[in-house]
């Protein structure tokens, strides 16, 4: 093949420009990738656009209407191969209602002493039979279980056809609001009172932010208090910040819970890295926020739990199995240490 023969050498520009406006959109047409078996796709993407054609004259929607309306009413309906007339063919057996009547294939023979006893028995006593013979639908749930639980006396005393009525279940009174003394609790963690060695916030309402952070704060240099719980109490990163620092000063404080708030991967990652320093803690509780902490903070709760010999209890619960497992190692681990400690 020559040079000027290479298919590499042709102008394809110089070809295009030559092409008339019909013959390009020939080859635009020709070039269109269509996919006609894809139900996904709309009708203008499954097949090439074949409405071109010139109009024939100006559109005239009501003699449309009117013609489309002839049509229909011109049209013959298809007769039906079988018409319908409502007659039922067969023999249909009717039992007549109340009049006991089996029908034969379904009647079955029972010993004499069966059937005597059968015949006598009373609604009740056939409900509690049919409850022992495991034919549970053709009672109530409560009236099967009654039956299979009550030996020696007849539990269903009205019979099957009994209407089922619903399970009494006891009222229990709401529980009481917390009791505490948010400001008189605040004043005693402040003074450092000896007399208070648990501090209890759980779900109290309406509890300032700023209060806690007051807390918090009081903690840093608290020596009496050994457990703090504020679940509940709509906690989010601003108090877990001031957590984390009272955490990193604190050397008394043993057990707390900060569960069932608001706070975020960012406020709780302050707090674990606060108990890489903090040895006196042993039980902590932080699970149930709001939002998913994230892969990185349960990699970071692991990390803490094998580098801090000191906590053995932990109220979080893993949605990755990595983490899961080595922090199940490092609590068994301390715990095992605890019990070193005191054997000693």
């Amino acid at each position: 093949m020559s040079k000027k023969e290479d298919p590499r050498d042709i102008d394809e520009d110089a070809i295009l420009k030559s092409l008339s406006p019909e013959e390009l959109d020939r080859l635009e047409e020709e070039l269109q990738e269509m996919d006609p078996e894809n139900a996904m796709l709309p009708a203008g993407f499954r097949q090439r656009d074949q409405t071109k054609k010139s109009p024939t004259g100006p559109l005239d929607r009501e003699a449309l209407m009117k013609h489309l309306k002839k049509q229909a009413l011109e049209y013959q309906d298809r007769n039906d191969l079988v018409p319908f007339t409502g007659e039922r063919k067969g023999k249909v057996f009717m039992p007549k209602p109340g009049s006991g009547h089996i029908p034969i294939h379904e009647q079955i023979s029972l010993e004499p002493e069966l059937e005597e006893a059968l015949k006598n028995a009373t609604d009740a006593e056939m409900c509690d039979i049919a409850a022992i013979l495991g034919m549970y639908t053709l009672m109530s749930n409560k009236q099967y279980y009654d039956a299979l639980g009550c030996t020696g006396t007849i539990a269903n005393t009205e019979g099957i056809n009994s209407v089922v009525k619903p399970d009494q279940y006891k009222i229990y009174p709401d529980e009481p609001a917390n009791p505490t003394n948010v400001e008189e609790t605040l004043q005693k963690i402040q003074t450092n009172d000896s007399s208070l060695t648990q501090v209890n916030l759980n779900n109290i309402k309406d509890l300032p932010i700023q209060t806690l952070k007051e807390i918090f704060q009081a903690m840093k240099t608290n020596l009496n208090v050994r457990t703090l719980s504020i679940a509940g109490t709509r906690s989010g990163d601003p108090v877990a910040f001031v957590v984390a620092e009272m955490l990193q000063a604190n050397k008394s404080l043993q057990s707390l819970n900060i569960e069932s708030n608001f706070i975020t991967g960012d406020g709780m990652k302050a707090i674990i890295r606060a108990l890489a320093v903090n040895t006196t803690l042993t039980e902590i509780k932080f699970g149930n926020q709001r939002q998913q902490l994230g892969d990185s903070v349960e990699m970071e709760i692991a990390n803490m739990l094998e580098n801090n010999p000191a906590i053995v209890r932990i109220g979080y619960h893993f949605t990755q199995q990595g983490p899961r497992a080595r922090a199940a190692m490092a609590i068994t681990r301390n715990t095992d240490i605890l019990r070193q400690q005191r054997v000693r």
